[in-house]
């Protein structure tokens, strides 16, 4: 493709309209509203038709849509999916300008603007809604900027219905509409971005470079280059120094006698009142197909090796790795030891990425190695038949719940956000850039936290109906939960929340308040919108599905939300010069290759170049009766679509490793707060290089073994592991102490006295001395093995009885390590025993002159 004066031009001759995408809007307290504008110029001297397939976050609610052309504005209609397309077919046809948006997948949408005359630019805006969820004090925001190439698995069956580089297949039918062509997509994006969240804020990616300034009721987001490329998520992470101020946890709407809508946050804090299980099963699933080269298997190793490393004593786990076909760590789970450990390390460092995305059958495989543990999920989400392999996972599925990291510059997330709400799991993304630890950590915490399951909700004293999720899904420790319903009368009253805790009897009361007048407008699409979600879960056939979809169209229309069966559609009257004659020809819009993608190398990108948007003529019928006739296949030099693969066969499994003992694991992280969270908490992720932390991450394991099992694993290791071993830990002081960290998380103590007392001085020693160097639970790279250290000092506090001294020692250390009020928090009700010390704590400097003195001893 080359740029000429008159605008983009493939190398057939056709020309790009699209020339840009502009986004705006506000991050408020509870939700974002936000505008997506594409800018469509027709610089070829005849009417022309654009078709740009692109993605959305899949938890948005489509709310609006609008076409602006000649200075006229035009708000766009919401009719049943094919009413919409008549209506665009009969305009473009008659003429007239008009602009489709179709739902096809819950991030993949397409945008058809027909009739762009010569020389006019044409506006089409899309505006969404989207709850925010405040997760360790931190709002992670991500917009997706392009339809990445995706894995197609199945036969080619059935007729074109778009433009898509792949054919429809037995497997995804709909292949050709989510398969945009990949080529040299020269049209930028721009951001301005209204943060009102009502505090002052730190705003960072690790996607983009910013352009941040105060603005009037808040912080305004910028990005400090215009026009960048859509070829990677846009990602911001927004955290605030101040935790005074509590998270809203109603919000309500309700105008005039009509019915009121509210959203309920809740955050429990199950501390002391259930325990984790006391061992798990833990299958680990990494995808090494081809997407996944270049930067992204090395964060799902990093990622991997950093789940190993927060297993605990009796645990059980195993690996497997897929792409066409997949294979095993070991034939069955085994138990997690130091040797283990060792032997899951190398056979980590050894994946690589190539094939394709086949991940039917390794998720069916892990429900039933697993089916009542717990499944992490490593991948990029990059398949075509995500609905194939919901149904199959659930239907292989007892209680198992996934837990799963999306990773890369381009994740498609409404797999994984699937998986995570069906089976009552959670899942994170994972950009270059991003801290790994803290989101393993966090991922890990809620695997192994505690939990209400069977939930039952009851109002008392205000009444409440057509709640969503009509399932209330189960209570996790820290996580917040979430519930949407509606209400027709004012008043005050509780919700009483009812479940088991194990085997003991869990209820919690929250008190609730329905005004007569709010105007919170949004919180009314977004119950709508949860609704619709949860009837689209259901799994039901025949006569009962059709009257749920009529269900679904039904509250869509009222509500003016886009769905798999409603579609949005504009159509501007023209007269006179205006008026087009003829059936416009199609310009396919192209996508970027992914970033950091490397089956899109140099090469690659070359060979995009040549390839054609797809131009033809059509006549006065069914458009879509057509489009097969429209779409031309790509010419010689253009990508090709992800290739299909044979089903997969499992690859003969590695030798099972044998047994080895293990060093005593601590709990999982817990964290201490009341029944609300704060809204931010003092914690700062900061931004840094992939390359790097995968480094340490895949070496600094290494730390948790003894001294002398660690020569023994140096001498066993690869010459190079070694010596990027070497490297690692000499980057930084204080870090050769990490190398004789057990697997428990403690460190082995010498001299007289018991062994907790030795092992509790010894850690309490070591962390004392990494303190001195800088490193603590917030450090960049050996931030996670401090927090399992001062985990398993706080589940040793309890033997040190006949040792108050060092009890002491332990938890004024442990303070000063330690990040998040939580933890803290945890730590200060272990202190109110001990005479002076609460009051030690309210003043570092003076806690830290007290340690010294109790560590000189």
């Amino acid at each position: 493709m080359e740029i000429q004066k008159a605008g983009l031009y493939t190398q057939s001759g056709a020309q790009v309209p699209l020339q840009g995408v502009d986004v705006t809007g506000e991050l408020l307290g509870g939700h974002a509203r936000v505008r997506v504008r594409q800018r469509y110029r027709n610089t070829e001297s005849k009417p022309v038709e654009a078709v740009y397939v692109f993605p959305l976050p899949s938890d948005a609610t489509l709310t609006a849509f609008s076409m602006e052309c000649a200075g006229r504005r035009v708000q766009g209609v919401l009719k049943e999916r094919e009413e919409a397309f008549r209506a665009y077919d009969d305009a473009v046809t008659a003429g007239h300008g008009a602009a489709l948006l179709d739902q096809e997948r819950p991030n993949v949408f397409t945008a058809q603007v027909g009739n762009l005359l010569p020389g006019e630019e044409t506006l089409v805006e899309v505006e969404f809604l989207q709850a925010i969820q405040v997760e360790e004090g931190c709002v992670r925001w991500a917009l997706p900027t392009l339809v990445a190439p995706r894995y197609i698995p199945g036969a080619p069956t059935g007729d074109r219905s778009a433009h898509g580089s792949a054919e429809p297949t037995n497997r995804v039918p709909d292949a050709d509409r989510i398969t945009p062509p990949v080529g040299d997509a020269r049209y930028g994006l721009t951001l301005d971005l209204l943060l009102a969240l009502g505090r002052e804020v730190v705003v960072e990616s690790p996607s983009h470079k910013l352009d941040i300034s105060r603005a009037e009721g808040g912080t305004r987001v910028k990005l400090s280059q215009p026009h960048v490329a859509l070829d990677r998520d846009l990602v911001l992470s927004i955290r605030s120094p101040d935790t005074s101020t509590p998270l809203t946890t109603l919000v309500t709407h309700r105008m005039g006698e009509e019915p009121g809508s509210f959203a309920l946050t809740v955050v429990p804090d199950l501390l002391g009142m259930a325990a984790g299980p006391r061992r798990q099963e833990v299958v680990f699933v990494v995808d090494t197909s081809g997407s996944m080269d270049g930067e992204s298997l090395p964060q799902a190793q990093g990622a991997l090796r950093l789940c190993l490393r927060h297993l605990r004593e009796g645990d059980r786990f195993n690996i497997i790795a897929f792409e066409n076909s997949f294979r095993l760590f070991s034939p069955e789970p085994v138990t997690f030891t130091q040797k283990t450990l060792e032997q899951a390390d190398r056979w980590v460092a050894a994946l690589n990425a190539s094939g394709g995305t086949e991940l039917l059958q390794p998720m069916v495989a892990a429900m039933q190695a697993a089916p009542d543990g717990v499944v992490v999920l490593l991948t990029d989400g990059q398949v075509g038949n995500e609905s194939e392999i919901l149904n199959a996972v659930m239907g292989a599925r007892k209680t198992a719940r996934i837990y799963s990291f999306g990773i890369g510059t381009n994740v498609s997330d409404v797999l994984l956000k699937d998986l995570a709400r069906q089976t009552g799991g959670a899942v994170e993304f994972i950009h270059p850039g991003e801290r790994i630890d803290d989101k393993v950590v966090a991922q890990f915490s809620r695997a192994l936290a505690p939990r209400v399951t069977g939930v039952e909700v009851r109002f008392e004293g205000v009444e409440a109906s057509e709640l969503a999720p009509a399932e209330p899904p189960q209570l996790v420790d820290g996580t917040p939960w979430s519930l949407f319903g509606r209400y027709t009368t004012p008043g005050s009253g509780k919700l009483v929340l009812k479940g088991k805790s194990g085997a003991e009897t869990f209820s919690l009361s929250i008190p609730v308040s329905f005004p007569a007048q709010s105007d919170r407008p949004a919180v009314e699409k977004l119950w709508a919108a949860e609704r619709i979600r949860a009837w689209q879960d259901a799994a039901l056939v025949g006569r009962r599905a059709q009257s749920l979809k009529e269900r679904i169209v039904q509250l869509a229309l009222a509500h003016g939300i886009v769905t798999p069966y409603t579609s949005f559609v504009v159509v501007e009257e023209r007269t006179g010069e205006r008026r087009a004659s003829g059936q416009p020809e199609t310009r396919v819009v192209p996508v970027n290759a992914p970033a950091g993608w490397a089956m899109f190398g140099t090469a690659k990108r070359e060979e995009a170049e040549g390839a054609v948007l797809g131009a033809s003529s059509g006549g006065s019928a069914s458009r879509r009766a057509k489009v097969a006739m429209l779409s031309k296949p790509m010419p010689p030099g253009a990508p090709p679509p992800p290739p299909r693969m044979p089903a997969p066969m499992a690859a003969a499994p590695a030798a099972p490793p044998s047994p080895a003992r293990a060093a005593p694991a601590p709990k999982e992280a817990k964290k201490k707060g009341g029944f609300f969270s704060a809204l931010f908490e003092d914690k700062a992720p900061a931004p840094r290089e992939a390359e790097p932390v995968m480094d340490a991450l895949s070496d600094d394991g290494e730390a948790e073994e003894s001294a002398e099992e660690l020569a023994s694993m140096s001498r066993a290791a690869p010459m190079a592991e070694k010596a990027a071993s070497e490297q690692v830990f000499a980057t930084g002081g204080g870090v050769g102490l990490l190398e004789q960290q057990l697997a428990s998380g403690l460190w082995a103590g010498t001299g007289p006295g018991a062994e907790p007392v030795r092992q509790a001085r010894a850690t309490a020693l070591a962390l004392l001395e990494l303190l001195r160097q800088g490193i603590t639970s917030s450090h960049a790279l050996h931030g996670a093995q401090v927090k399992k250290a001062v985990e398993a000092l706080l589940a040793l506090v309890p033997q040190l009885g006949g040792a108050p001294d060092v009890a002491e020692l332990v938890l004024g250390v442990a303070w000063l390590v330690a990040a998040g009020p939580r933890t803290r928090g945890r730590i200060a009700q272990a202190a109110q025993p001990i005479a002076g010390l609460s009051s030690r704590l309210e003043n570092e400097v003076a806690l830290r002159q007290h340690v010294d003195a109790l560590a000189a001893r």
